[in-house]
C-alpha cells in the first residue's frame, strides 16, 4: 500500500460497484480510511442490499486497510448527515468526499414519468448536495478537504437522458459554485466526467447510437461541427478513472479547484470553462435590437454554421 493519503478519512458514495468501488479501492491503496456508502440498489434505484458495500469493506480490510460500510441512500437529506457522521464517528474526521452514487431511468422526455424524473434528480443532484452540505461544514472548520463530484457526457445532451443529463449538468454548476464557497477555507471542489464500461453503461442497448442516428440525432461540439470520436480505443474499465481522483486528493492537487476534468481509458482531460463564444453589439442608447436588425445580422454572426442536432423528420408514410 502507498502512503500518499495516510491518515486521511474519506467517504465514497455509490462505492459498492463500478467507478465508485474503483475509486474507494484506489484511495484505500494510498492509505485513506474509507466509508463505503452503497444502498445496494438496482440500476433504476429499486431494491436494496448490504452485500455490495460489505464486499468492498472486506476487500479493503483484507489488503490491510481500514473501512466501514454505510447503507443509507444519498437521496434523503438527513442521510447526508448520517453518512458524514459515520466517517467522523469512526475515523474522527472527514478529509475527502467523492459523490459517485447514481441511478438510471432512461426515457424520451414525452414518455418520462414524474417519478422517473424526480428519482434520478434526487439521487444524482440532491444526493450530491446532501453529502456535500454536511461534509463542507466540517471541512470549513478544519480548513482543509477535498470534494470530488461526478458528472457525465450526458450533461452535454444525449437523447433519452433528460433527467440524467439535467442532473449531471446541474452538478457541474453546483461544483463551480461550491468551489468558490469553500476555496478560501483550504477546501477544493472539482468535478470528473468519467468514461468507463460499468454496470450502468452496459445497460444501454448496443444499438442506441444507430437508433439515434435513424432519428437524425447527432452529437455536436460547441462549434457546431459534428463531434469527433472522443473515446480511446483499448481497455475502458473503471480502474482508469481513480488515478486522477486520488491525485486530486493528494498534496499535489491542493491548488486545483473549480475544474471540470475527464478520465477515460488512458486519457485525462481538462474541459474549458463556459465562456462567450460569439457576440454582437449595439449602442444601448439607440434602443433594443429590432427584429429587422436581428434577421439581417444573426445568420452571419451568432447563428453562422450552427446546426440542429435533431432536425425535423418527415412522418413515416402509412403502410
Amino acid at each position: 500500500m502507498g502512503e500518499r493519503l495516510k491518515g486521511k478519512a474519506a467517504v465514497v458514495t455509490g462505492s459498492g460497484r463500478g467507478i465508485g468501488r474503483a475509486v474507494a479501492l484506489a484511495l484505500a491503496a494510498e492509505g485513506a480510511q474509507l466509508v463505503i456508502n452503497d444502498a445496494g440498489v438496482a440500476l433504476d434505484g429499486s431494491g436494496g442490499e448490504m452485500t455490495p458495500a460489505d464486499q468492498v469493506v472486506a476487500q479493503i480490510r483484507q489488503a490491510g486497510g481500514q473501512a466501514v460500510a454505510n447503507y443509507d441512500s444519498v437521496a434523503l437529506y438527513e442521510n447526508g448527515e448520517k453518512i458524514v457522521k459515520t466517517c467522523v464517528d469512526t475515523f474522527g474526521k472527514i478529509d475527502i468526499l467523492c459523490n459517485v452514487a447514481g441511478i438510471l431511468r432512461d426515457r424520451m422526455i414525452f414518455n418520462m414519468t414524474k417519478e422517473e424524473w424526480y428519482d434520478v434528480i434526487n439521487v444524482h443532484l440532491n444526493g450530491t448536495f446532501n453529502c456535500t452540505k454536511f461534509a463542507s461544514i466540517l471541512m470549513r472548520q478544519q480548513r482543509s478537504g477535498r470534494i470530488i463530484n461526478f458528472t457525465s457526457s450526458a450533461a452535454l445532451g444525449t437523447s433519452g437522458h433528460a433527467n440524467y443529463g439535467a442532473a449531471k449538468a446541474a452538478i457541474i454548476g453546483f461544483t463551480l459554485a461550491v468551489a468558490r464557497d469553500v476555496g478560501s477555507y483550504g477546501v477544493t471542489c472539482n468535478v470528473i466526467m468519467p468514461g468507463a464500461r460499468t454496470r450502468m453503461t452496459e445497460s444501454v442497448p448496443e444499438n442506441v447510437a444507430a437508433i439515434r442516428a435513424a432519428r437524425g440525432v447527432v452529437m455536436h461540439a460547441a462549434g457546431g461541427a459534428p463531434e469527433a470520436p472522443r473515446r480511446p480505443t483499448g481497455p475502458m474499465g473503471p480502474e482508469y478513472v481513480p488515478p486522477l481522483v486520488v491525485w486530486l486528493c493528494t498534496n499535489a492537487g491542493a491548488n486545483i479547484n473549480s475544474q471540470i476534468l475527464g478520465a477515460q481509458g488512458g486519457v485525462v482531460e481538462l474541459y474549458a470553462q463556459p465562456e462567450v463564444w460569439r457576440c454582437i453589439h449595439k449602442d444601448p442608447s439607440k434602443g433594443p435590437w429590432t427584429l429587422d436588425e436581428l434577421e439581417g445580422l444573426m445568420p452571419i454572426s451568432i447563428a453562422k454554421e450552427l446546426t440542429n442536432p435533431a432536425p425535423p423528420r418527415q412522418p413515416a408514410s402509412p403502410a
